[in-house]
């Protein structure tokens, strides 16, 4: 006796509260995102289909595509994050500045900004007390 398989039925809901824990967002934000309460995106997110329209602003919220939640696998996503550190794709740590020279370069533009706000001070100063004295 043979007996069919079924793959798994796609759980939208466990996407989307994948999605969002890999986004660093907690329900709140999502809730406070979506305009509604947090115990109706956790029923979303119980869920094994949601509404188009629901699925729609939840992606926009969680800053992807539609397509990208329905088809989010972890599986793909760790695919994608080995094929990136294999080939060097997309990523570059490498900085082409030295970070020290930016801060240094901007604390001297700094000091000469105040230097130029204190000398017009100064003359301000002499000349509201030669004001004072009638000169």
């Amino acid at each position: 006796m043979e007996t069919a398989t079924k793959s798994p039925r796609p759980h939208i809901g466990r996407k989307i509260s994948r999605i969002r824990e890999l986004r660093g967002m907690k329900q709140e934000a999502l809730t406070y995102e979506l305009g509604i309460t947090q115990q109706a995106v956790s029923k979303i997110e119980q869920s094994e289909t949601v509404e188009e329209d629901t699925l729609d602003k939840v992606a926009k919220a969680l800053g992807v595509s539609k397509q990208a939640l329905e088809n989010f696998t972890e599986e793909a996503l760790f695919l994608h994050i080995e094929n990136i550190n294999d080939h060097g794709v997309g990523v570059n740590y490498n900085c082409t500045f030295n970070p020290i020279d930016k801060i240094v370069a901007l604390y001297d533009e700094k000091m000469v900004l105040m230097e130029r706000l204190l000398k017009a001070e100064k003359e301000k100063v002499e000349m509201l007390e030669k004001m004072m004295k009638g000169e």
